[in-house]
């Protein structure tokens, strides 16, 4: 019996150091030395291109509504029919028309994650003129901003084209 209980030990010890030690740090290393900038949460001085970040006013190009509040993770569930949601969306739009921006649907509604940090590219050219008056840009430049800011679907067909907010604003913020 105590041959037994010996050999668990030493296969517990074994699987604990191969399982729980050897591959992490193989794969950690892996992550890190073909893939760091992802590994380390694709981060840049402004913050995580992966997460929302809250841009206001017309001097920057503004995300996703849900992108204000990067710690309340997930979607609202709320339906079509849901007062809340035309409450929000009604005050978002006003927001933005204030801001002489034409409101679009990724403009206006959250993502399922919460912390979408994509929008269309119509959400992005519907915010040009306001961004090109604020900035005291000619509106072509900050059209051609968003056109190389655009990134197409996943291997030409999966998804649709978005651009991310971050990239844009930190593209932005080189112009001037």
């Amino acid at each position: 019996m105590l041959t037994h209980i010996r050999r668990s030990i030493v296969a517990c010890i074994a699987f604990f150091a191969v399982l729980g030690l050897i591959y992490p740090l193989v794969e950690t290393g892996i992550g890190q030395a073909l893939f760091s900038h992802q590994a380390n949460g694709s981060l840049t001085p402004y913050g995580s291109t992966l997460i929302g970040q809250k841009w206001t006013g017309p001097k920057w190009f503004q995300g996703r509504p849900d992108a204000y509040n990067p710690m309340a993770t997930g979607g609202t569930n709320l339906g079509p029919r849901s007062k809340t949601l035309v409450a929000d969306v009604t005050k978002q739009i006003a927001r933005l028309k204030k801001d002489g921006i034409k409101p679009t649907s990724s403009l206006v509604t959250t993502s399922g994650s919460g912390v979408d940090p994509d929008i269309s590219p119509s959400g992005a050219y519907a915010q040009v003129d306001a961004v090109a008056k604020a900035r005291g840009l000619p509106v072509s430049e900050v059209k051609q901003l968003v056109a190389s800011n655009i990134t197409g679907p996943e291997f030409g067909f999966l998804g649709s084209s978005y651009v991310n907010v971050l990239k844009l604003d930190e593209a932005l913020a080189k112009l001037k």
